[in-house]
């Protein structure tokens, strides 16, 4: 059985011959390389694009090591396009493998030490000249975000279209396991969308997979990439993040979950970095704290969200499955995975407390920005009492504005409206359909 992803295949024809270099980035084993090389090339040929239009090069093969040095990659590419009639793909996969090479032919004393990258080759000079010529259209693949999206701009000049593929979203599980709505949910809560782990159909061979492919390729990838001394220390904040996913915290918050954990200190710079690192590999995603009325960011604290809940489940053996959390997390994916920008929000009301007047602090569990305007989203089991209710939607009273406001239930409660205009649906339709941009 296939597992479609159709709305990258839509973007990826869309971008076609655009004259940039087309970048499709995400976690190692999300399926980048299958959407890239099986999914779109079959949608090209299907539209009469011909078999040897395509040069192919996957550069975590053993047989392709030595076009990781991009002196040799360019010239297989030229080598293989030589035909300036004819119009060619390039698809390169996982090109931060890629590494830099000397110049031979500049003379080092001659170049000024501000200038000194330009002593060296990288796949970004590559890829710059191939995108330049008018019968290539480039595409690459890569696991890294610091070596690709964060770079985009400064190193191919806007003339990068960087393409976020995230393991399957709920509505493309949904399709692929042919599963009632509700059974499809608690798959996907605990076992995630990472393709691999969706097609094994054996849950004990699924549970194996996913801590394998935790242990074993993401882990090692930072401590190698990274040349870690050990995994310890990044072990147990992997652990500290899966276990709060949703929670807010720093650097020093985890340091210190962390430091319980090992039984032995750790700095908060040693945590900020392996933060990053994480990241960089898209395991975690961070979500800044948003002041709605102040209109402005809070710098020392944030959230952190798993990228798939089935390989933050496999980090804790299947253990701490908080449903509200789990759900939360769930949203954020989803809110991601449509390409919405995505805060936490945060809104100050003056209360007397005590026969003082005080000003608290409540969450929002989501602000989307979406232009100027804004939807606020709480994510909730349920609304079942007055009270519930009330501690649910409080914050999202308190905001001073008219923007859309969206509770988001378990379940698959179909939509309804309050008296206050506030918006009601369940969990399963939610992700389903984009009731953000219901109007």
């Amino acid at each position: 059985m296939v597992i479609e992803r159709n709305e990258y295949i839509k973007q990826l024809m869309q971008k076609r011959w655009n004259g940039k270099v087309k970048i499709i980035t995400g976690i190692r084993r999300c399926g980048k390389s299958y959407l890239l090389n099986t999914l779109f090339k079959q949608k090209l040929i299907e539209e009469g694009v011909s078999e040897d239009s395509f040069v192919e090069l996957a550069l975590d093969r053993k047989s392709n090591i030595k076009f990781r040095n991009p002196n040799q990659l360019y010239d297989y590419v030229i080598g293989q396009t030589k035909d300036l009639q004819k119009k060619y793909y390039v698809m390169i996969d996982e090109i931060q493998l890629s590494y830099k090479v000397k110049n031979a032919d500049i003379d080092e004393a001659l170049v000024p030490e501000e200038d000194k990258d330009m002593l060296f080759t990288t796949f970004y000079d590559v890829l710059n000249d191939l995108m330049s010529r008018p019968n290539l259209d480039v595409y690459v693949t890569g696991s890294n975000s610091k070596m690709l999206s964060k770079d985009i701009v400064t190193n191919f000049r806007d003339r990068g279209s960087e393409i976020k593929v995230s393991p399957l979203s709920f509505g493309e599980f949904l399709a692929f396991s042919r599963l009632e709505k509700a059974d499809a949910l608690e798959q996907y809560l605990m076992y995630g969308g990472m393709p691999l782990a969706v097609l094994e159909p054996n849950e004990h061979e699924k549970v194996k997979y996913l801590q394998d492919l935790f242990a074993n390729v993401y882990m090692k990838d930072i401590v190698e990439r990274y040349k870690l001394k050990d995994d310890v220390v990044l072990s147990a904040l992997v652990d500290a993040l899966s276990s709060s996913v949703g929670s807010l915290t720093n650097p020093h918050r985890l340091a210190c979950t962390a430091a319980s954990l090992l039984d032995k200190s750790t700095s908060d710079h040693t945590i900020k970095m392996y933060l990053d690192y994480l990241e960089d590999a898209f395991l975690f995603s961070s979500a800044k704290r948003y002041n709605v009325k102040g209109r402005k960011y809070f710098n020392t604290i944030q959230k952190y969200y798993a990228v798939d809940l089935g390989l933050r489940n496999a980090k804790l053996n299947f253990r701490r499955q908080e449903r509200s959390h789990l759900m939360e997390n769930m949203v954020y994916n989803e809110l991601v995975h449509r390409g919405y920008n995505v805060d936490v929000g945060v809104v100050e009301v003056e209360r007397n407390i005590e026969g003082k007047r005080k000003k608290c602090q409540y969450e929002i569990d989501f602000v989307v920005n979406i232009g100027n305007e804004k939807v606020y989203i709480q994510s909730a089991l349920n609304v079942d009492t007055i009270e519930k209710k009330e501690q649910e939607t409080f914050s999202l009273h308190n905001t001073g504005d008219f923007f859309k406001k969206i509770v988001v239930l378990d379940g698959n409660q179909k939509m309804w409206v309050d008296d206050d205009g506030v918006v009601y649906v369940g969990v399963i339709p939610f992700l389903l359909e984009d009731y953000i941009a219901l109007r």
